[in-house]
């Protein structure tokens, strides 16, 4: 009966949280969408900020086991970073939940909301950061700070997805991923192996 409330208490507060953010969401307001006393809440959470974070953390998770569905055997480390970094982020743009914190957060700048999403970003790295390295021992790509790629990764794909749509057209997913494999894995310099240096080569001769 314990794990059954407390899923109602997650499910009811998911609810609350994606609805109206955790500002104006309360432990009665939970309460009264989990059908639950007040108290019963207490019982499992001290506060509105644990129960948040645990429901966040799910919601980390949750991106996590998308991203890596996303990873096929088959492909090359640089396809497989691709698609699981286009997920991350398509499941950024489509979770109602972290919809509404992104929101909260622009437009209230709610600390708890920014330090969740701060949490969130630090995850996103870490997993990023995971991969680079298993890519680096099996030497498929050059040593270098894992850490510090990561970041330059997302903060790539976050402008090409997120930033780039303000102004413009959006990008498609085939034109992100030959972006991406253009300025990190293959670099803007004419070097005698590069398509570009190829192609004019051939219209030379």
């Amino acid at each position: 009966m314990s794990i059954d409330r407390k899923k109602l208490i997650l499910e009811a507060a998911t609810k609350s949280f994606s609805l109206f953010g955790y500002k104006a969401t309360t432990m009665e307001q939970v309460a009264k969408i989990a059908n639950v006393g007040k108290g019963t809440i207490y019982t499992f959470y001290a506060n509105k900020e644990q129960l948040f974070k645990e429901i966040v953390l799910r919601m980390i998770e949750e991106m996590k086991y998308e991203a890596e569905q996303s990873i096929k055997p088959n492909l090359t480390f640089y396809e497989n970073l691709h698609s699981a970094l286009y997920r991350i982020l398509e499941f950024r743009k489509e979770h109602q939940l972290s919809l509404k914190l992104f929101q909260e957060e622009k437009e209230m700048g709610t600390p708890a909301v920014l330090q969740m999403l701060n949490e969130l970003e630090i995850e996103i790295i870490s997993y990023i950061k995971g991969k680079i390295k298993i890519a680096i021992e099996k030497k498929d790509i050059s040593p270098c700070n894992p850490e510090i790629t990561a970041f330059i990764m997302l903060k790539i794909y976050l402008a090409l997805i997120f930033d780039w749509e303000r102004n413009h057209k959006p990008l498609e997913k085939e034109e992100i991923a030959e972006l991406f494999q253009l300025y990190l894995f293959n670099g803007l310099a004419v070097t005698p192996d590069s398509p570009y240096y190829l192609q004019i080569n051939d219209q030379m001769n």
